[in-house]
């Protein structure tokens, strides 16, 4: 049996709730959820914001028929609003697979997506895209092998409409995807705790800061602090704060960064076009 090949993670979108472009976010980046990741020669894509737009661009270089699999941690707008400028979506011959675990029994992932992209809304309807895309529904908590020898672990995650993390693991290492999700005061998800165990990398929604948390009760989103305490507790090897608010600017994110590094090294800000390997 061959080894498997290199993982990967880039990101392509690491801003939360809207995109904010300007010269005050030129270095972390302003465009919302999007990251690659990918599993010797298979493609892994976690949420679709403004950020799958230039992954697509980027995809649309390589010259050949793509075979992806985009994976939703949830469908609020700032998740799905990049799948309508994803070019790869329109070629013929592409395979791209959406997938989501937090709209059952009420949704599909299907309908959502469509009424994204329906007039008065959108002039393109999803439909264009019908030979290249497929979706499927899963139930929050399964396992899943999207590709032989890379498997998903799944998680539901506290966030308002619901929300999934993913544990992805490949060739002996493991990547955990964790955003949009609240903390519990006090304590540690049990549900979190179990995807980012011993992770080489933790990807988590560290949209706030403790100081900054009071006023955002029961908004979905935790803080960089709590982040450090799972990473901690899990003994994960490195911690990736993400999902950053749109008005922390380079300069607040550089404070955090630096304060995160000196409470745990090996902790770090995403930004877009950061490569990991784990």
């Amino acid at each position: 049996m061959s080894e498997p090949g290199e993982m990967f993670v880039r990101f392509w979108g690491v801003r939360g709730s809207i995109a904010c472009s300007g010269p005050e976010t030129v270095r972390y980046g302003g465009n919302t959820p999007c990251v690659e990741i990918r599993c010797g020669e298979h493609l892994l894509i976690f949420d679709g914001g403004t950020g799958l737009r230039v992954l697509g661009r980027e995809l649309m270089q390589e010259k050949r028929p793509i075979d992806a699999r985009l994976f939703y941690s949830h469908t609020h707008f700032d998740h799905i609003c990049g799948l309508p400028f994803f070019k790869p979506c329109y070629v013929p011959g592409n395979r791209i697979h959406l997938q989501a675990g937090h709209l059952l029994p009420n949704y599909t992932l299907e309908e959502v997506l469509c009424g994204m992209m329906m007039a008065p809304l959108f002039p393109i309807p999803v439909d264009i895209m019908k030979p290249q895309l497929s979706y499927s529904d899963f139930r929050c908590g399964e396992t899943l092998e999207p590709y032989p020898g890379v498997i998903l672990k799944t998680g539901p995650l506290n966030h308002p409409n619901g929300a999934t993390g993913y544990r992805i693991e490949y060739g002996g290492k493991a990547v955990a995807y964790i955003t949009d999700t609240e903390h519990f005061p006090g304590k540690l998800d049990p549900e979190v705790l179990a995807l980012v165990d011993r992770a080489d990398i933790m990807i988590y929604d560290a949209t706030y800061t403790d100081a900054e948390y009071p006023a955002h009760v029961n908004w979905g989103h935790s803080t960089w602090e709590e982040g450090l305490k799972l990473a901690e507790a899990a003994g994960v090897r490195n911690y990736v704060i993400f999902h950053h608010e749109p008005d922390h600017d380079d300069t607040f994110m550089d404070r955090v960064a630096a304060e995160a590094a000196r409470r745990r090294p090996g902790s770090i800000v995403a930004r877009e076009g950061l490569v990991l390997h784990p």
